[in-house]
């Protein structure tokens, strides 16, 4: 199992997450994180960092949200979608996104 970013992160990119990931699992793109299945190794710290609550285990995603996980795969495979590992501040606009709801069509690639 891995760990999956939803929709809640997208035009807000929070980065609390990054500061605590022991493993570097976070990619960054445009508007959005994602996190690298492949590097994820379950230990959960960056959950309760996210301000937006946009971070599940896989297993606890809510049915609204279990696309994401094929797209965090995807999205951390494209090679313009390098490792963050250091905070940032989060989109000039997150305050005003941050409790949106269906923000996939949002998503910058």
């Amino acid at each position: 199992m891995t760990h999956v970013v939803t929709e809640s992160c997208i035009r807000c990119k929070y980065t609390d997450c990054v500061d605590v990931c022991p493993v570097d699992c976070f990619r960054e793109g445009p508007n959005f994180l994602t996190i690298d299945p492949d590097e994820c190794i379950d230990c959960a710290v960056c959950i309760p960092e996210c301000p937006v609550s946009a971070i599940y285990a896989e297993e606890d995603l809510p049915k609204d949200q279990v696309h994401m996980t094929a797209l965090n795969a995807e999205l951390a495979r494209l090679p313009s979608w390098k490792s963050i590992t250091k905070r940032k501040d989060p989109l000039p606009d997150a305050e005003e996104w941050k409790d949106r709801t269906g923000k996939l069509p949002e998503l910058l690639r």
